[in-house]
């Protein structure tokens, strides 16, 4: 289209140009039309001008002569920059605004309706296998191994005898520690059952090597009969003075674990050992290493235990929200109090996104770029120029010459 502006600027001027010999050629027995079209095309010429210097002010010094106000865009582009914040903070980030075009759009009901419909099942498998492999990925395994490090040393800092004796007291208080001890009693019994061998090869191990075979094997059997009568006693009599003793111990345990110094201290010392070994840490991070590969396999396999145990929590949750209009309301509410939040404390800082974008930009690149952008549309001005310009020039001068003859 600059082709064809140019070419009609260089069209009027010829016209006007061959008219004008015309003229001096003709004198006084020159033809009457040749002043309407004299007149258009001087007039076409003088807006096409015009226009031309307007269009190109915008964007250069036209000729490259420095005439004031001009090349507007290359030297006012910081000042545009701020106008234009200015223009979308106080037009567009309003609170009013921002929450009404939050509470309009009603996310929760539109979310929860595309989450909970079969036809999306798919694509909500894909979304959220996506959404937790990108998690993942952000997370460096050396900011994770540090994190789970501090975590480590944070947990290592208080005390944790006090608190665990504190837990001690009441499960025994509360008879939870029953259980245990009858766990422990069946284990001991079972493996009283088992022992005959062991007992025999402990027995002619360490017995007096005079000592003949079949005195052993009475030994060894009576030992035996002993010790599976003893474990079976304690495993069914609740009574038993050794589950007493066991009680005992653990009561006894926890009261010391909160008020006996030498227990708390040797208790911490234990702790502090064992989580200050590089065993411990070596573990943690491993663990993450590993969690990390399962996961990724896992969210690789659409038809994963991982990926369909959360597109299902995920689809229970769209369908809740889709079926409970007052959680969509109370949902709307929170999005327009953050709306709200967001558009009364960081709208400035948002803005500032255009506008350090534009002051960051080259003044000579954003000329061309915008000059490429609207540069069609700035030539049919200058098109507009040339006819406006012709049919206003050949209206005056007809109303000049029915005027005046």
């Amino acid at each position: 289209m600059k082709i064809v502006a140019t070419g009609m600027l260089l069209g009027a001027a010829a016209v006007y140009f061959v008219m004008r010999w015309i003229e001096h050629r003709d004198g006084a027995d020159t033809a009457a039309w040749v002043g309407f079209v004299r007149a258009a095309s001087e007039a076409g010429m003088v807006g096409a001008l015009a226009d031309w210097f307007a269009v190109t002010a915008l964007f250069r010094q036209p000729l490259g002569i420095p005439i004031p106000h001009t090349a507007l865009i290359p030297r006012k582009k910081d000042q545009i920059g701020d106008q234009l914040g200015e223009f979308v903070e106080q037009n567009f980030m309003t609170p009013e605004v921002i929450v009404d075009r939050a509470v309009s759009l009603d996310l929760p009901r539109r979310v929860s309706g595309w989450v909970a419909d079969p036809a999306n099942a798919g694509r909500v498998n894909d979304e959220v296998s996506r959404a937790i492999k990108l998690g993942s990925e952000m997370l460096r395994d050396e900011d994770v191994e540090k994190f789970i490090q501090a975590v480590l040393k944070w947990a290592a800092e208080p005390l944790w005898a006090p608190p665990l004796g504190r837990i001690l007291e009441q499960l025994v208080d509360e008879d939870r520690v029953e259980p245990i001890v009858q766990m422990l009693c069946d284990r001991a019994h079972e493996w009283a059952l088992g022992s005959s061998e062991l007992i025999d090869r402990v027995v002619d191990r360490d017995g007096p090597a005079w000592v003949p075979n079949f005195v052993n094997n009475l030994v060894g059997d009576k030992i035996y009969k002993e010790l599976t009568e003893f474990t079976y006693k304690v495993r069914a009599d609740p009574s038993h003075d050794v589950r007493r003793a066991m009680h005992d111990f653990v009561k006894d345990f926890a009261y010391e674990l909160q008020h006996d110094e030498a227990t708390i201290a040797k208790f911490e010392g234990i702790k502090a050992e064992l989580l200050g070994r590089d065993e411990v840490n070596g573990a943690a991070s491993t663990a993450w290493q590993a969690g990390k590969d399962v996961i990724e396999q896992m969210l690789d396999d659409p038809s994963s235990t991982l990926r369909t145990s959360i597109v299902d929590a995920v689809v229970r949750l769209g369908v809740r929200i889709r079926d409970d209009q007052p959680l969509q309301d109370k949902m709307n509410t929170w999005i327009a109090r953050i709306a709200r939040h967001v558009a009364e404390n960081y709208s400035t800082e948002i803005i500032s996104v255009i506008t350090d974008t534009v002051r960051g930009w080259d003044a000579e690149e954003t000329s061309r770029k915008i000059e490429l952008q609207v540069g069609r549309d700035l030539q049919f001005i200058r098109i507009n120029g040339t006819v406006v310009g012709s049919l206003a020039g050949l209206a005056i001068y007809t109303i000049s010459v029915l005027v005046f003859g």
